[in-house]
């Protein structure tokens, strides 16, 4: 499976590849984790890994236990270029 990609900081390289939308939702399908991101209106599933998951959310500014819904991540669907 190819997953998508998720920042929790703006990316320092190749940044005109790079959307950034806010965190709708995040939830775990078929031991994926599955992030919603609003993007102008428009809403996007982003899949990753568990791990990503826990590397981006870790990287927000949100208290230990916290929701990371409202916060805004920069991404790119799988395929994208």
């Amino acid at each position: 499976m190819v997953h998508d990609r998720v920042h929790a900081r703006e990316p320092t390289h190749d940044r005109e590849r790079w959307q950034t939308g806010t965190i709708a939702d995040v939830t775990e399908r078929d031991g994926h984790c599955v992030v919603t991101v609003t993007d102008d209106g428009t809403s996007v599933e982003l899949v990753v890994t568990v791990a990503i998951r826990d590397l981006f959310v870790s990287r927000l500014d949100v208290p230990d236990g916290g929701s990371p819904v409202g916060e805004q991540v920069w991404y790119r669907k799988k395929g994208d270029q």
